[in-house]
Formats: structure tokens, sequence, C-alpha cells
């Protein structure tokens, strides 16, 4: 299970980095990560676990992809089978003063994605057409 979530992760991480309204992903697989070097070290697998910005950086554009995805159920939880989507600036960190949440990089567009095991494929056409909507 943790093989294919970290699998379809990579995937979607290459997808959602190409992406022309996508600003910048966070996850320790992209050569472009700043801990990329030691998680390749420390890691045999990069983990099932990403986040993105858009490049309008708004909550609004948040939303829509959020309340665009069909496969992705919206939850703070992490680490199952299926696939989860959060907007952290809204639900996980909603108490935290927006200075402070940027001051740390969370964003008010940052997505946080709980990648699962289901069929790759379909969970780009998902993120692809809820990025459309932006």
């Amino acid at each position: 299970r943790m093989q294919r979530a970290c699998e379809n992760a990579a995937a979607i991480a290459q997808y959602l980095t190409a992406h022309p309204k996508v600003a910048r992903v966070v996850w320790p697989g992209l050569a472009t990560h700043r801990n990329h070097e030691v998680a390749r070290r420390q890691m045999r697998m990069f983990g099932a676990m990403l986040s993105f910005d858009l490049k309008d950086n708004s909550i609004e554009s948040a939303n829509k992809v959020l309340s665009g995805t069909e496969l992705f159920s919206l939850a703070e939880s992490l680490g199952g089978v299926e696939s989860l989507i959060g907007h952290p600036a809204s639900m996980t960190h909603a108490s935290i003063p927006r200075e402070e949440r940027l001051k740390v990089g969370l964003s008010d567009s940052l997505i946080r994605l709980s990648i699962g095991v289901e069929d790759v494929d379909d969970l780009i056409a998902d993120l692809d057409a809820a990025l459309g909507s932006v």
C-alpha cells in the first residue's frame, strides 16, 4: 500500500510541477525541495504527502480547487488508502494569524494532499479538472 501511494505521489508531484497555475510543489522527492538530498539519504521512498501553492495565491482559488475535486475527500486526516485534500490556512492552521502563517511559508493558497492508492491517472485527471476551474 505504501509503495503504491508513494509512486502515485511522485507522479502527481511531477504533474503539478509542470502545471501553469501552480507556483510551487513541496515534496521531498523533487530535486527542488530544500531537503531533497537529506531525504534521498534517509528514505527509501519519499512519502505520500505533498503540498502546492497556486500562482495567484488566493483563498478563493484554493477553495475552487478544493470543491472541484471528486476523488479527493476534504479532510484534515492523512495517511490512509483514500486520497485527501486540505487547505491548512482555513483548516488545521485557521487559528494562527495570517502574518504568522506567511512567515513560515504557509500561504493563502497552499493545498495539502495525502495521496492514496487509487488509479494515479484518475487522480491527476481529477486535479486537472479542479485546477481548470481556477
